[in-house]
């Protein structure tokens, strides 16, 4: 006869789910991200707009 676990477990429980969750989420992020192929547009500098008008404020 096979026992049968009846307590419920880490991956069945709330904090189980989360977790879960949280790997399905991280390597769709992976996955998704490594699809992405940098092209000539962003390694093109950024100009921040306020650099024309001639005024630069740095706040510390």
């Amino acid at each position: 006869m096979q026992h049968r676990n009846t307590t419920p477990g880490f991956w069945n429980s709330k904090l189980g789910h989360a977790a879960i969750a949280s790997i399905a989420a991280m390597t769709l992020m992976i996955a998704l991200s490594s699809q992405i192929q940098p092209g000539p547009l962003s390694a093109a500098p950024m100009v921040h707009p306020a650099a024309e008008a001639g005024v630069m404020v740095e706040i510390a």
